[in-house]
């Protein structure tokens, strides 16, 4: 049982069962002592409900800063009218990322970790790891940002005022930036006490505090209904500059204050001493709706998360709206604007218990700050145990006996305390609400992808959303991030994909789903559909290659080749394996895909892999070029290794491959041994052993191929290329311009048939592009062609340079570079044409074909020829194949040969084999090529 198991619990505690414990951690993570302690804790852990769960700390995670401390101060500078585009644009973001939490928390099972399991499990580790840093920041600075809003509270109201000002009874705690952090250490204290014994005290604390708060929201709406006019007398520190009034007047409700409030005044922050903007008033303001999370950071704790959350979020929602409107309209009906914007403990100034408004700020401030530590601790921990940084983040895995992540507590709340130095709210208002609305964006982003992907398993029971919905928060989120700060919108984006890319190259393989495969597939399916074979033309052709391989041990390097003559085409491996179905209980290729798939990592070649099982190695091959690729994706050419006595080579014996996964290779000793293993390919074929199939089951083979029209690819001497010879000539090339890069050398004409005269059909032009092709692949760039025109001697000066003529405006046209070079073979050819006694030799095993066995045939020296009834001798091959290696100085890297076409006479196919076999015989690294189909063309 994995993690691909539907509905696996991935739970902050363990289940009842010790192998469910070792089953829940990621790539068999262990979590030692402390996990095993954890076995007996999933009973007295998840026992929140959505009230207590979810509604409780969402609210007062929202009742904080903003409902007590910053309501005057959005209205004050920004108006009525543009408050409320504030709230609606903010809470109409939020609303869209409530959607796109509900329809994920509905989809499955939900776990510890909130707002990171879930993106983590949507889009896969990488965004999941980088948004979950991220989000781990928010709520790090968010908590200190709900700390320094308290302290403001504490020194408004317990504060020793500036020289100057007279100072009450109660006013004794002396104050400056060092005691104010001094006081926000203090506090931070407190609520990681409460962080560290569990979040069930924290439960039962919110609950007092959500009681309170309630009361002091109602007895503030009461007081306005109440409270008759009066003069309230503003705090010295709103007077930045000592000339502004230090009155400010509480009207009730009276039109005339109304009008005065609804348009913008954008003045001077008495806090910072920063002029404020749209921007930076969204920004403090927003502060009061990033609660939304509260309830998913939870997710641990819940009893049942994906009821939970839901409900409970939409509800908190819902009344923080209605309770910030109501707020608003009420304070510009009845405050004058200095009143607003210069203090901003009004509300406990016009109450008529102000010390009731106090310990409202007090307890709500506190209870956001715990809120959002143990949030942030939460998630800290879901990352520690995902393993997706290594060992950075072991030291946080460790819990208490009731399960409590306590070192996860400890470090976040270590970066609270830095965080403090800020000093005040507003500094920090902007990067918390920048944080914040990029992990709503990656939510709203892993719905959307979701949604988009249209996979089956995708159906939560929550479904009122949409991709529009998703979309408009994407954009909304991304919008007010830029137009809030675009220096910190820019660097959290950048800081959050080099996050992704470190944990996309360095972290470990995950099994949760990867999204991208999802859209992928979605895509992929949909633009196959599209490819309508009917439409293909030449001037699009590429090469989409068939390789089969007997054992990729031996194999290596014609993979690597063959991957480098693709060109952006299409590579499939192919594998036959004998065997029938009948009597076997399951596809024993079921188990081999794994091991091809970490070959194809591990050489880094782009390849798909497709294995058969069949009777023989023909049917088989038949089979994979009939179902190989879909639509206008199919194999057009077939490429085979040779038929001959050489004895392979095992290019992998002493390799281990990771089983999955890019950047494979040989295991480290340090590699946890469960977590490698060997390829699972047989050993190579020794010397003595037989081969699968015969020599006319080979040949056959390749005729099955012609006649479906595929183009045919022989390589021989492969075990002979190597490849980092090429990209080693081809850096020494770039640095010193004067040295000639690898040749490859072109032999277009059918050395089988040495009456055609022709350079221009269509196996010669196929096998000219294939040349052309491998040039242009970025590992051959540097690699010179070779054209060798066969002409013969007595020939006219004039034909020569006319032939040769013809062949470098073919080339020109084609545009293909190339160095043309003459060979005489009159020697050669009159070897083939030579007669004895008046009656060639041809001629007289031609007309004694029909009596004369083949085998006789081929003792005296002669072979039928491949396409007609003419034959060949072994002492003309023999002569071609010397003519060949004569002329392949320098030597190149790798040769191309016309391949004729097999023979129709199946009698004849033993004979063919041989031909081909003399003609390519220690040429070094050859690909003999027999094309079928037209691959070039000069038009546009």
């Amino acid at each position: 049982m994995s993690e691909k198991t539907p509905l696996l619990h991935y739970r902050l505690t363990s289940s009842n069962s010790p192998q469910n414990k070792d089953e829940c951690t990621h790539s068999g993570a262990k979590e030692g002592r402390d996990g095993r302690r954890a076995k007996d804790k999933t009973a007295t852990a998840r026992k929140l409900g959505v009230v207590f769960g979810v509604v409780t700390p969402t609210v007062l995670s929202m009742f904080s800063v903003v409902v007590f401390l910053r309501i005057g101060f959005v209205v004050g500078q920004a108006g009525l009218y543009q408050s409320i585009a504030m709230f609606l644009v903010a809470y109409f973001i939020i609303t869209m990322t409530v959607l796109s939490i509900c329809a994920i928390s509905t989809n499955g099972a939900l776990d510890a970790g909130g707002a990171y399991y879930m993106i983590s499990r949507a889009l896969g580790p990488e965004f999941g790891g980088s948004i979950g840093i991220m989000f781990f920041f928010a709520n790090v600075c968010g908590s200190a940002l709900y700390i320094l809003g308290l302290v403001e509270a504490v020194m408004s109201t317990f504060g020793i005022p500036e020289e100057g000002a007279v100072a009450g009874p109660h006013q004794v705690l002396p104050s400056g930036y060092w005691w104010s952090l001094v006081y926000g250490t203090v506090l931070l204290f407190l609520c990681f006490i409460v962080c560290l014994v569990g979040t069930h005290i924290y439960a039962k604390a919110t609950f007092i505090i959500v009681v309170i708060v309630t009361a002091v929201l109602v007895t503030i709406f009461i007081n306005f209904f109440i409270v008759g006019p009066f003069v309230v007398t503003l705090p010295h520190s709103s007077g930045l500059n000592g000339t502004s009034v230090s009155t400010a007047n509480y009207t009730g409700f009276q039109l005339h204050t109304l009008k005065g409030n609804l348009f913008p005044s954008y003045t001077v922050d008495y806090t910072t001493g920063a002029t404020m903007s749209f921007a930076t008033v969204f920004a403090v303001m927003f502060n009061g709706c990033t609660g939304i999370m509260a309830g998913s950071n939870m997710s641990g704790d819940l009893k049942n998360p994906s009821y939970s959350i839901p409900r409970g979020t939409l509800a908190a929602v819902l009344t923080t709206f209605i309770t910030y409107n109501l707020l608003g309209l009420l304070a510009a009906w009845s405050c004058d604007r200095p009143l607003l914007k210069k203090d901003y403990n009004f509300l406990g100034d016009i109450n008529i218990w102000p010390p009731l408004v106090t310990i409202g700020v007090y307890s709500s401030t506190m209870s956001a700050a715990m809120s959002n530590l143990i949030g942030a601790s939460r998630i800290l921990y879901a990352l520690a145990k995902d393993d997706l940084f290594g060992g950075v983040l072991a030291l946080v895995r460790k819990t208490s006996l009731s399960g409590n992540p306590w070192a996860s507590v400890l470090a976040s709340w270590l970066l609270v305390q830095v965080v403090l130095f800020a000093g005040k709210l507003n500094n920090i208002a902007s990067i918390v609400t920048i944080f914040f609305l990029l992990v709503y964006a990656a939510v709203n982003l892993a719905c959307l992808a979701l949604e988009w992907a249209s996979a089956p398993n995708f159906r939560p029971s929550f479904r009122c959303f949409t991709w529009h919905t998703c979309s408009l928060g994407i954009l909304g989120c991304l919008v007010m991030m830029f137009l809030i700060n675009a220096i910190y919108a820019f660097a959290s984006i950048a800081f959050m994909m080099l996050l992704l890319m470190l944990i996309h190259y360095l972290g470990p393989i995950s099994n949760w789903g990867y999204i991208s495969q999802a859209l992928i597939f979605h895509q992929v399916r949909k633009y196959l559909l599209m490819l309508d074979v009917r439409k293909d033309h030449v001037k699009f052709w590429r090469p989409q290659l068939l390789l089969m391989v007997a054992n990729p041990r031996s194999c290596t390097n014609l993979m690597m080749l063959i991957n480098d003559l693709k060109k952006s085409g299409l590579l499939v491996l192919g594998h036959v394996q004998l065997g029938l179905l009948d009597g076997l209980p399951s596809d024993p290729l079921l188990s081999c895909y794994d091991s091809w798939l970490s070959l194809v990592d591990h050489l880094n070649i782009k390849a798909f892999v497709n294995l058969t099982l069949a009777d023989s190695v023909r049917h088989g091959v038949q089979n994979l070029l009939f179902i190989t690729g879909f639509g206008g994706m199919r194999p057009n050419t077939l490429v085979l290794g040779f038929y001959d006595d050489c004895t392979p080579q095992d290019d992998l014996q002493g390799k281990i491959l990771l089983s999955s996964g890019p950047g494979l290779d040989a295991a480290s000793p340090s590699m946890d041994p469960r977590e490698e293993w060997s390829p699972f390919f047989p050993n190579v074929r020794c010397a003595e052993e037989l081969k699968d199939l015969p020599e006319d089951e080979y040949v056959s083979i390749i005729a099955d191929a012609v006649k479906m029209g595929k183009n045919v690819t022989l390589a021989r001497y492969l075990t002979q290329f190597n490849r980092e010879e090429v990209l080693e000539s081809g850096r020494k090339i770039g640095s010193h311009r004067s040295m000639t890069g690898p040749f490859v050398d072109v032999w277009p004409l059918n050395l089988l048939q040495p009456d055609s005269r022709g350079y221009v059909d269509i196996c010669s032009l196929f096998l000219l592009q294939l040349a052309c092709v491998l040039q242009e692949s970025r590992a051959w760039s540097q690699a010179r062609l070779r054209l060798f025109l066969c002409v013969e001697a007595n020939c006219s000066v004039t034909e020569k340079e006319e032939g040769e003529k013809k062949l470098r405006v073919m080339l020109k046209k084609l545009r293909i570079s190339a160095k043309v070079q003459m060979v005489a073979w009159d020697q050669v050819v009159a070897l083939h044409w030579r007669r004895q006694g008046g009656e060639s030799l041809v001629e007289s095993a031609h007309n004694n074909y029909d009596r004369r066995p083949e085998q006789e045939l081929q003792e005296d020296g002669i072979q039928m020829f491949p396409n007609n009834d003419a034959l060949l001798t072994d002492e003309y091959i023999c002569a071609v194949n010397s003519l060949i290696r004569r002329h392949g100085a320098p030597r190149p890297v790798v040769r191309f040969l016309y391949l004729p076409r097999p023979p129709a006479d199946t009698r004849r196919y033993r004979a063919y084999l041989h031909q081909v076999d003399m003609l390519s015989r220690d040429l070094g690294p050859t690909l003999l090529i027999h094309g079928v189909t037209p691959v070039v063309t000069t038009d546009l």
